[in-house]
C-alpha cells in the first residue's frame, strides 16, 4: 500500500487529510514538531512526505535539508503564505513541488499521483542508458555516474537529466520538463523548473557537463564547458 508521511502542526489538517488519502486506497502517518517529523522520515518505509513549512523544533527548511542528507524520499512542501522566497527556498533545499496554504486536496493528491508516477522505479531488465560525455544517466538502475562516480540526484532531477539527455544538444522546454514531471505546463512567474536544474548544475559541470539555458525556451546538455 502508498504510505504518506503529512508533517503539519495543524491537527485538524493532518486528519482531514488522513481520511480524504484512505478514500484514494493511501496509508498515512503524521508527525506534528520537525524533530519527530525527520526521526519519523528516516525510519524509511514512505513513497512521499507532505511537510508544512512553519513546524515547532524545527522548521521544514532545515528538516528537508537534514533529510537530504540521507534520503531521496519525494517532498511536497505547503507554504502558508506561498510566497516566493519560501517556494524557492524550499526547491533550493531539496523538494519536488511546493503547495500554497489554503489548497484543494484533490489539487494535492493530483501533484503528488504525478511526482510517483515519475519516481517509482522502472523494470530493471530495461536498458536505458544515456551517456554524454563522461555523464552517465542509468535509468533502469535509477544511477548517475560523473566520471565513474556515483552523483546524489532527487528522483526529479535524474528525470530532468534523463528528459536533457535524449538526445543531448537538443533544446527541451520549460513547459516540457513541467508537462513530464507534473502534467502541468509551466505557470508565469513559476520557477519551479529552474530551481531543479540549478541544482543539477552544481552536481555536474564540475565534471565538464553543461546545462545551458536558451532565453525564452528552455534548457540544453552538453559535453564541455566552452
Amino acid at each position: 500500500m502508498t504510505r504518506f508521511l503529512i508533517v503539519d502542526d495543524d491537527r485538524d489538517l493532518t486528519a482531514l487529510l488522513a481520511e480524504y488519502f484512505a478514500g484514494a486506497g493511501i496509508a498515512t502517518v503524521s508527525a506534528t514538531d520537525g524533530a519527530k517529523g525527520l526521526a519519523k522520515a528516516l525510519e524509511g518505509g514512505f513513497d512521499l512526505v507532505i511537510l508544512d513549512v512553519m513546524l515547532p523544533h524545527m522548521d521544514g527548511f532545515e528538516l528537508l535539508r537534514q533529510l537530504r542528507k540521507r534520503s531521496n524520499v519525494p517532498v511536497i512542501m505547503l507554504t502558508a503564505r506561498g510566497e516566493r522566497e519560501d517556494r524557492i527556498a524550499g526547491l533550493r533545499s531539496g523538494a519536488d513541488d511546493y503547495l500554497p496554504k489554503p489548497f484543494d486536496p484533490d489539487e494535492l493528491l493530483a501533484r503528488a499521483k504525478a511526482i510517483l508516477r515519475r519516481t517509482r522505479a522502472p523494470e530493471l531488465t530495461v536498458a536505458n542508458v544515456s551517456k554524454v560525455g563522461e555523464l552517465t544517466i542509468d535509468m533502469g538502475r535509477r544511477t548517475v555516474l560523473l566520471r565513474g562516480e556515483p552523483v546524489e540526484v532527487t528522483a526529479l532531477e535524474l528525470e530532468i537529466l534523463d528528459l536533457l539527455a535524449r538526445p543531448a544538444g537538443r533544446v527541451v522546454s520549460r513547459d516540457e520538463i513541467s508537462g513530464v514531471l507534473y502534467q502541468r505546463p509551466v505557470a508565469a512567474f513559476d520557477r519551479t523548473v529552474d530551481v531543479h536544474v540549478s541544482r543539477l548544475r552544481r552536481k555536474v559541470e564540475p565534471g565538464g557537463v553543461r546545462i545551458r539555458g536558451v532565453r525564452g525556451v528552455g534548457y540544453v546538455l552538453s559535453a564541455g564547458l566552452e
